[in-house]
């Protein structure tokens, strides 16, 4: 009898392990996945990943997918618990980690550079121009990636501070836009693809983040902590989703505009504010105007600490964040590295 009940348990065991197994296979897979991203190209893997259907063929439930006109907006969502995953601006994710004590890892970069200033060539010639009274610049919130780059412009070209930021109007990029098309704004701090559209309304690219901060970091793919400790075989194929579509991007850029461009169409009646896209619906943006501007980004996944680590400390040193720390804390590049 006691050898029946032995069996009896013995197999009562096993089957509850395969149960408790299968179990935690199935949850795995329905693990639900909220993703932000910018209503920009910097994105543009993320849109490429979501036209094509990897998110959904390596069995990722993405129940959320939203847009945001800036970086600052999407660092705010970030701190709900239903986005799980971004796609944004490295300064951004910096603020939200740092200020807001947002639990999130960088995991890989998106691109590299991605910012301009652009003017009018009937005002401003250059960037000394910027200095002149009644010069209306238009430039992101404080503490956005533009923003970083107007004060980076300042040191690296020794002007008056106090001057140029006297200048300065904030409003988000669809409104400068505008604001440029209706004569409002004689020269504007923009991210790609919104630079590129002040191009098409006879603004000139007077510089770029090229020119200011050579190898600034633009973007990053950024997930909560929580996410890497409870599944990382999920971070593990959002990274690897994004190195494909990245490589994809730089293989067929034609066909990468056009896609970004579709993707753009469907996402931008649901961008928040909401505001912003009646703002964003409001002007035209072409597959061309998207090609050229993906010219001026560098898609790439990989990314450097010591790049990360001065972007830290700029932003500490203008007050944006509380104090510099170990850029370290922030990043987790384990999955780029396999």
């Amino acid at each position: 009898m006691n050898k029946l009940i032995n069996m009896i348990s013995a197999g009562f065991l096993a089957i509850l392990l395969v149960f408790i197994f299968l179990a935690g296979r199935g949850h795995g897979q329905e693990v639900s996945i909220g993703v932000a991203v910018e209503f920009t190209n910097h994105a543009a893997c993320a849109y490429v990943s979501k036209d094509k259907g990897w998110f959904d063929k390596e069995g990722l439930n993405i129940t959320a997918y939203e847009g945001y006109v800036t970086g600052m907006a999407l660092a705010a969502a970030l701190a709900r618990g239903d986005i799980q995953v971004a796609y944004i601006c490295l300064v951004p994710a910096i603020n939200a980690y740092a200020n807001a004590g947002v639990p999130i890892k960088i995991v890989a970069g998106t691109h590299k550079h991605g910012y301009g200033l652009v003017v009018n060539p009937e005002k401003i010639s250059t960037v000394k121009d910027l200095e002149k009274p009644n010069i209306r610049i238009g430039c992101v919130q404080v503490g956005g990636a533009a923003d970083l780059i107007l004060h980076k412009m300042i040191d690296e070209y020794g002007l008056d501070q106090d001057k140029v930021l006297n200048n300065i109007q904030s409003m988000n990029p669809p409104k400068q836009v505008l604001a440029i098309k209706t004569g409002q704004l004689d020269a504007a701090f923009l991210p790609e693809h919104w630079a590129t559209m002040a191009e098409e309304l006879g603004f000139n690219m007077l510089l770029t983040s090229q020119d200011v901060w050579p190898e600034m970091q633009g973007s990053v793919l950024v997930v909560r902590s929580d996410l890497i400790d409870s599944h990382p075989d999920l971070v593990r194929k959002l990274v690897e989703i994004s190195r494909r579509a990245t490589e994809w991007i730089n293989d067929h850029p034609q066909e990468a505009a056009e896609t970004v461009w579709k993707q753009l169409q469907v996402t931008g009646g649901q961008v928040f504010p909401a505001e912003a896209a009646e703002l964003a619906s409001s002007l035209e943006l072409t597959p061309a105007v998207l090609l050229r501007s993906i010219s001026k980004l560098e898609y790439t996944t990989d990314i450097d600490a010591d790049m990360v680590q001065e972007t830290i400390d700029y932003m500490a040193e203008l007050g944006y964040i509380r104090s510099s720390f170990n850029a370290e804390n922030i990043l987790d590049l384990r999955y780029l590295h396999e």
